[in-house]
């Protein structure tokens, strides 16, 4: 781990929680920890944005413990025909795509494949954006916005958040995620203004969810579960 980024100016891990797994007993969890960390926000004007579907568990928590609003940057990783779970890209809320190309260089997918797998992503993000936030109006972004996932791998989904944000007028972005690849901090850490990580890692092996003892995918309604619960306890 290098020194240069321990020592950044933007960035805030917890030392005791370096190069550690099964820190964190669930998202829930990991977003107390974390809300301890953003102590300074607490009852400001910022907002919290959290990206489903994990990332609304950990959002929540950060919201509830800071007395902040909440609300959902909806983005999704455009995956790969034969795995589900890896992806080649995303797509934002607001139509934005981003493709790693580094990546997509080394796959055997034809540009139908890759404008299908965009299509289907824009499809996927629309329906979740009418399914968990209706029609209300985006809420103003001059303000901070403290963006929020489960865990930062590759960091495509968290990019075109950023991306999306910054074009709807986003000017102080900060991010907040329990557990992330000390390279892909690195990558993304001049894109936003503070970076809020409690468990750093590095080394060649890493998975977001070997930061949790509790682990397992959110599906819609269990995100729509979480909304209402924030809205009902505020």
């Amino acid at each position: 781990m290098k020194g240069r980024l321990l020592d950044h100016p933007k960035f805030f891990d917890l030392p005791k929680l370096r190069n550690r797994v099964r820190v964190f007993r669930d998202r829930a969890s990991a977003g107390k920890v974390l809300a301890g960390m953003l102590e300074e926000y607490r009852a400001s004007d910022a907002i919290v944005m959290g990206i489903p579907a994990g990332g609304m568990a950990v959002a929540v928590e950060i919201a509830k413990a800071l007395d902040l609003p909440l609300d959902i940057a909806v983005v999704s990783k455009i995956t790969l025909p034969w795995n589900s779970e890896a992806g080649y890209g995303a797509v934002a809320f607001d139509g934005t795509v981003i493709l790693n190309e580094a990546l997509l260089s080394r796959l055997n997918l034809s540009d139908q494949e890759i404008q299908t797998g965009i299509k289907k992503t824009e499809q996927k993000v629309s329906r979740r954006l009418t399914l968990l936030r209706g029609n209300r109006p985006l809420p103003d972004f001059k303000r901070p916005v403290i963006l929020v996932d489960d865990g930062l791998a590759s960091g495509f989904t968290l990019r075109v958040a950023i991306k999306a944000l910054r074009q709807a007028g986003a000017t102080n972005v900060i991010l907040a995620v329990p557990t992330s690849h000390s390279e892909s901090v690195e990558t993304i850490l001049e894109e936003v203004e503070a970076m809020y990580c409690p468990n750093l890692r590095s080394g060649l092996s890493f998975a977001v969810a070997d930061a949790y003892e509790q682990w397992s995918d959110l599906d819609e309604q269990e995100v729509i579960k979480l909304l209402q619960g924030f809205k009902a306890a505020g």
